[in-house]
Order: structure tokens, then sequence, then C-alpha cells
């Protein structure tokens, strides 16, 4: 029996194979990871996790926004490997600007190796691969997703995302970005999150006093972004640490709050990520969603007791 002074939230976990996996805290949909769902070749058809919500029900994730139709709430990405681009839509070409491509890849997911659910916690376990725009495989994925540490006292719930990219294509692959590639600032590539429309102008905070748009390309243990939402009153925070690399190229933030709001901890925001065939990049990663605009003197006290 739950104690009145219990604040752990209940996690319900609704599956419809071969298209998406719902998780629902405390009657709301607070995560759904869509891994089946049709979309264009062009913005590069992979997993994705949208609508996110906080524990009151605020939409804290945008899809296919009219500037961008490839970002879909969060969601694994490359936007430069090798030549390929597993981001989505044009590609960036230094000289020339963003052109239309033959280029866009694809993830393909293979399988779940594990759906553990318990009253409190759901993990996923799962397979892909990355398919080139030639058909070729180039990446065999293996991915976690761990949603938990729901807190209805604090207005808080937790997303743990790692992952695995083993290079099978029997060549030498580079992961990088827009600015590996020649454009200042556009270091954009890996775990990237779109924010709501509404959250366009929010407060972008990171450790040591820092914060705000100059947080561009730099690191920071943790970064968190505040708004107030469109629709329904208050506002919430996307708190998100960047986590680690296996790589030695270190991770900084792409961030911006406008034209609209994203964050990513890229892994090779201004330096490439070498692997070798038959070699692996791992990444983790651990975001955190609250159901208000915390100030930086909450943001700190929370990074401090529950950085992973």
């Amino acid at each position: 029996m739950t104690s009145a002074h219990d604040t752990t939230g209940r996690l319900t976990v609704t599956h419809e194979h071969g298209r998406q996996i719902v998780v629902t805290a405390n009657g709301v949909e607070i995560a759904t990871y869509v891994y089946g769902s049709p979309t264009p070749a062009f913005e590069s058809p992979k997993p994705y996790l949208h609508p996110l919500r906080t524990l009151d029900g605020a939409l804290v994730s945008a899809y296919r926004p009219n500037d961008h139709r490839w970002h879909k709430g969060l969601q694994m990405t490359v936007s430069h490997l090798s030549g390929q681009n597993f981001w989505g839509g044009n590609s960036y070409v230094h000289g020339k600007g963003y052109l239309v491509r033959d280029n866009v890849g694809r993830m393909r997911h293979d399988s779940f190796d594990a759906v553990d659910v318990t009253p409190t916690e759901l993990t996923l376990r799962e397979a892909l691969t990355w398919i080139t725009s030639a058909g070729e495989d180039w990446i065999a994925e293996r991915r976690e997703l761990r949603i938990h540490a729901v807190d209805t006292g604090r207005g808080t719930w937790t997303l743990d995302f790692g992952t695995e990219l083993r290079n099978i294509r029997g060549a030498e692959l580079r992961v990088g970005s827009p600015t590996t590639h020649g454009r200042p600032n556009a270091g954009y590539t890996g775990f990237f999150w779109r924010g709501p429309r509404g959250w366009t102008g929010g407060e972008i905070v990171t450790a040591d006093g820092g914060g705000g748009p100059e947080s561009m390309g730099r690191q920071s243990p943790w970064l968190a972004y505040t708004a107030e939402h469109d629709e329904v009153d208050g506002g919430g925070t996307v708190l998100v640490f960047a986590g680690t690399s296996s790589a030695a190229v270190p991770l900084k933030w792409f961030v911006r709050n406008t034209p609209f709001p994203a964050v990513n901890p890229s892994p090779a925001f201004d330096e490439e990520v070498v692997l070798a065939p038959d070699e692996s990049l791992r990444l983790r990663h651990r975001v955190v969603f609250a159901d208000r605009a915390w100030q930086r003197s909450e943001i700190e006290a929370f990074a401090a007791e529950y950085a992973p």
C-alpha cells in the first residue's frame, strides 16, 4: 500500500507492438517511444521520443516543426557520418551552404532485447542497424533507455539514455557535424532535444555560474533549459547531464533558445570522432523533466544531488 507521504510515481506501460511504447505516470502520458512509425526518407527515419510531458501534463517536445521537419522530440542522430546524413534534411557543404543530397540514411529497429517493467521503472534494450542511402549497413547499435525516478513531490521524472555505436562498415567511419565541416557554432550531432515553439527565448543555465546562448560550444557537466508553457499556466525545466563519451573528444553543448529551443550534448561539436572497423563509440546521457521553471539555486542543488 502506498502511504500518504510516498511521492514515488507509479508507471503504466502500453506497448503497441511494431510501432510505439507509451509510458504513463499517475494518469499522465509522460513519454512515447516511437520506433516503427512511417517517416519520409528525407527526414531520416529513426526512433524518437515524442510527445514528452512533465508530470502535470505540459508538453515539452516538438514534432516535425515547420522549420525542420526532421526534428522529432528527443532522438539519437548523427548529422555527418563519412558523407552520410543520419540527421535528416539538407546536408551542409562548406562554401555552398545546405544542399539536398542523396545521402540521407535511416535507422532500422531490429529487436528489443529487453522490455523490463516494474511499478516504478521501464528499461528498454534495443538493437538497431544504421543503413545508408545506398542500402549499406554501417553501424550496429545497442541502445538502452530507462525511465525512472518519478517523484510527484518534486514534480520530476528521469530518462537515462545509453548507446554503443559499433562500426560494421568494414572501413573507417568519421563522426562529425556542420562545424567540423566548416560552419561555426553548428556542432549539432548525437542526442538531440527539440523543445516546443512556445519555449523559444527560454533561459539557459549551466554550471559554475554560466548560461545563456554563449554556452554554445562550451563544456559543462549539465545544462538546464527553463521556460513558460503555451496553453497551460506555469513553466517547466529540462535538465540535461552531459554524461560520458568513450571518445577522447570532449562533449560540448549545442544549444539554442532562438529561433527555436534545442539542446544537444554533442560528441563531435568541432572535432571528429574517428572509428576504426569494429570500434565502438559509447555515449551515456541523463535528462530530467521538471514541472516548474526552476531558479538557478534549485537547478544547482538538484544537479549536485542527482548527477549520474
